[in-house]
């Protein structure tokens, strides 16, 4: 059976200082697919032991949105909404529980044994899968399986050939045939069947759905700067901006990074740097634009209000829980080198039918 891992943002390792660096930030633009496409994709990580992070994750990801997660702590798959997880079923989850923690242990064999390989005794070092599957919307699929040692390109199985392709000083994974012939049905038949359910092509669809977002203005005290927060909202997507007296304003303005809830919604904030005497000389306002709404909502600064302590407590509380979550999915996700922005893929193109 083939592994399963993830996709969306950075965990950069430095192997030669033995440093963790996290860049927090998505890429997404990497792997995004098109508007045209559904693609499911799954990203495991490896990692030797001293850092505080689990050393075995996998992430699966649903057209770029991170929907369950594995981890060697807790040695289970985790959905991240109550919605996947019961239309999955707990057969599911079970199975691929299972699953990986075989997983584990065969990625945690072949990182040691690339180590040995390349005499990389000492050391931060991961070695990386991930594989997937893309459907379009005239019935072709795409496929892939590709792996990385510290976070370096190293190896690629062929679907075509049945092969892999590698480096000269490469580690060849002793993989038989009928491995070989069982990854190849996964990817094209069996992925493509768990993409179908996981995206439903309806209204009960989890990525198809739409929650409008809670959103509120707040300041810690007069002289800071103003907050424009929405959350639990979804899909992903959001615009938030701002207007002085009517005209777009892009000055002293920080847009955060989008963070993901514990319920699978997401929340975003806007940070509008500005004096007392501008907000009282001037009308401000924030605008929230999402595919939930039927039309934009639209934040009057001169209602807003400076939060009691323990209010503002509660948002902060509520942002660090959603930055700790996006720590862990970072741990797991699968970095390429600048230069090679996108998955070299194999395609097989096939019917949905065919497809299963």
């Amino acid at each position: 059976m083939c592994p399963k891992g993830l996709k969306g943002l950075c965990c950069l390792v430095d192997h030669r200082t033995a440093t963790i660096q996290l860049l927090l930030f998505l890429s997404v633009s990497v792997y995004r697919t098109s508007a045209a496409s559904h693609s499911l994709r799954y990203i495991s990580t490896a990692i030797t032991p001293g850092t505080p992070f689990p050393q075995y994750t996998v992430v699966g990801l649903v057209d770029g949105e991170p929907l369950m997660v594995y981890d060697s702590n807790i040695r289970k798959m985790t959905p991240k909404t109550a919605h996947i997880e019961k239309k999955m079923g707990e057969d599911y989850w079970r199975d691929d529980s299972d699953t990986f923690r075989g997983e584990q242990k065969w990625s945690l064999s072949n990182m040691d044994t690339t180590m040995k390989r390349h005499n990389d005794t000492a050391g931060i070092h991961t070695w990386q899968w991930v594989y997937g599957c893309e459907l379009h919307n005239n019935g072709t699929t795409t496929a892939y399986s590709k792996f990385a040692y510290d976070g370096e390109d190293y190896i690629q199985l062929d679907l075509d050939t049945g092969t892999f392709t590698a480096p000269k000083n490469a580690f060849l994974l002793n993989w038989n045939k009928h491995r070989i012939t069982d990854c190849k049905h996964y990817l094209e038949i069996e992925c493509i069947e768990e993409l179908k359910k996981f995206v439903g092509f309806g209204e009960s669809g989890e990525l198809e759905r739409k929650v409008s977002p809670e959103v509120s203005l707040f300041q810690k005290d007069s002289s800071s700067p103003v907050v424009c927060h929405a959350t639990g909202f979804f899909p992903k997507a959001v615009m938030i901006s701002w207007q002085k007296n009517g005209e777009d304003l892009h000055e002293d303005v920080q847009l955060r990074e989008t963070l993901l809830n514990q319920d699978g919604t997401f929340q975003k904030r806007s940070v509008l740097t500005v004096s007392p005497e501008e907000l009282d000389t001037h009308d401000y306002t924030c605008i929230i634009q999402h595919s939930s709404l039927e039309k934009e909502m639209i934040l009057t600064v001169s209602d807003h209000r400076v939060l009691p302590s323990g209010e503002l407590g509660g948002v902060l509380v509520g942002a660090i829980i959603a930055i700790l979550l996006f720590i862990l999915i970072c741990v797991g996700v699968f970095i390429w080198k600048k230069k090679k922005q996108s998955l070299t893929e194999t395609h097989h193109p096939t019917t949905p039918q065919s497809s299963g």
